[in-house]
C-alpha cells in the first residue's frame, strides 16, 4: 500500500466539501477521482500532496513515499525551462526531451514559459512531473488545454507504463485507455 485515507472529511466554515472519503492506492495502480465540479477532487489531491488543509480522518502512507504533483493551475509558471527545472530539482535536458516528444518547437524550448499558451504551459508542468522521480504521481486534470495528439501520447505512455498514480480527470475514455480505475465522490 502506498497511501490510505479513512473517513476523510473537509469543511470550509459550515460547508462540508468532503465527507467519509475512504480509499487506498497500491503500487502500479492508477486511480482517477471523479465527480462534479466543486465536490472536492482537487482538495483531496492537495491533502495527499501535503498542502496545509484542515481535515479529519486518518491518512497512512508508505515510508519514504516520494510524490510528484501536477497542479491544475498553470498561472504561476514563469521564467525559462532551466529555471523551472532548477526549482523542481530535475534534469532540464530530460524536461526538454519530454517536451520535444509533446510537440514543442526549438523556439518554444528556449523561450520563456510565461509566453506559452495554456496548453503548452500544461505540457511544461506534465514534463516536470514526469521528470521528477516519485513513487506516487498526483495529477489534477492533466488534460486541461492539452491538444489531442499530446493526449494520445499521454494515453500511450501511461498505458504502457505502470506508475502509481492518483488523478482528477473527467474524461472517461482517457481513464479507460490508460487502465485507470475510477473512484466516484460526491460533495458532502
Amino acid at each position: 500500500m502506498r497511501y490510505q485515507i479513512r473517513n476523510a472529511k473537509v469543511q470550509f466554515g459550515a460547508d462540508t466539501i468532503l465527507n467519509s472519503v475512504n480509499f487506498e492506492i497500491h503500487d502500479t495502480e492508477k486511480i482517477a477521482i471523479v465527480g462534479r465540479n466543486g465536490c472536492g477532487k482537487s482538495t483531496i489531491l492537495k491533502i495527499i500532496a501535503g498542502a496545509d488543509i484542515s481535515y479529519s480522518g486518518s491518512i497512512a502512507k508508505a515510508p519514504g513515499l516520494k510524490i510528484s504533483v501536477l497542479p491544475q493551475d498553470t498561472n504561476g509558471l514563469c521564467g525559462t525551462l532551466d529555471k523551472f527545472s532548477e526549482r523542481l530539482g530535475v534534469d532540464s535536458e530530460l524536461v526538454r526531451a519530454i517536451l520535444a516528444k509533446l510537440g514543442f518547437s526549438c523556439r518554444e524550448l528556449i523561450g520563456r514559459t510565461e509566453n506559452l499558451s495554456a496548453g503548452q504551459k500544461k505540457k511544461v508542468l506534465i514534463a516536470g512531473s514526469l521528470a521528477t522521480p516519485a513513487n506516487l504521481y498526483i495529477w489534477d486534470e492533466p488534460l486541461n488545454f492539452v491538444d489531442i495528439i499530446s493526449r494520445i501520447q499521454l494515453e500511450r505512455l501511461l498505458g504502457a507504463n505502470t506508475p502509481t498514480m492518483l488523478l482528477a480527470e473527467h474524461d472517461r475514455y482517457f481513464c479507460e485507455n490508460t487502465g485507470t480505475e475510477r473512484l466516484y465522490i460526491t460533495k458532502g
